[in-house]
């Protein structure tokens, strides 16, 4: 699970949500469309909206923007136009990638994911060639001093959550999917909640070196970058040496 955990922490160090914090509201636009799409718009009833609403509030999203969003995807055309695609393959040193995407056009895609995999010494592979490595999990991230993470993670784990990881500066929480809510609302009062969400944890990691990790890396913001992916999931993990070089 640490693999997870690091690669979101290089993420947020490097201040990447900030930089490109309007492609992540088209993005979270989209995820909360589709949801109303599947669901309908009543986030009581619909499980996948009250996800997708509580990121978008997490991530600072503006209310008339999640508002704005839930009312087009009732009456517009843009959702149904949407499709879910998933993509697998490895990318550089055999490092597992799974690639979630909404799109209106599947063969624009698919071309510009392979693209990305071929430029980085990978290459995209059959459906199930590594989704097997992955299994679905809640997973909360807390911010932390450290002085209180003994106390946020008993609260979590007598809220049903299976682990709790501690890292420098923050926790993060893993439980079973239809645990997410029950555990995030247990530990959310007076705590710095930075994100609860349905995430791919790989079951193993593969730890790479510096220069190993640079190139991995390197094709993981790539396929993020790109309009159409919503995210992105690796088996990828990193040595705290490597970790500190790469915050840089």
């Amino acid at each position: 699970m640490s693999g997870h955990s690091k690669w979101s922490q290089i993420k947020r160090q490097k201040g990447v949500a900030d930089a490109r914090r309007g492609q992540l509201f088209t993005k979270l636009t989209r995820e909360i469309m589709v949801a109303v799409r599947q669901g309908g718009p009543n986030s009581e009833s619909n499980f996948q909206l009250r996800l997708a609403v509580q990121k978008a509030r997490d991530n600072n999203m503006p209310l008339e923007n999640i508002d704005r969003a839930i009312k087009h995807a009732g009456g517009g055309v843009e959702a149904s136009d949407l499709a879910e695609v998933t993509l697998e393959g490895y990318g550089p040193n055999s490092v597992a990638v799974l690639v979630a995407a909404l799109t209106n056009n599947r063969n624009r895609t698919i071309q510009d994911v392979r693209r990305l995999f071929t430029r980085h010494g990978g290459n995209l592979g059959e459906s199930g060639c590594v989704s097997w490595l992955f299994e679905s999990k809640g997973v909360i991230t807390v911010e932390s001093d450290g002085s209180d993470a003994e106390e946020i993670a008993l609260q979590a784990i007598d809220a049903g959550a299976e682990d709790v990881l501690t890292e420098r500066g923050y926790i993060e929480i893993y439980t079973q999917p239809q645990d997410l809510e029950k555990v995030r609302k247990a530990i959310e009062e007076g705590k710095h909640i930075i994100s609860a969400e349905l995430s791919l944890i790989p079951k193993t990691t593969m730890l790479l070196d510096e220069k190993e990790a640079a190139q991995a890396l390197s094709l993981l913001d790539h396929l993020e970058e790109l309009d159409d992916v919503q995210h992105v999931f690796s088996n990828v993990d990193f040595s705290d040496a490597t970790l500190e070089k790469l915050r840089g």
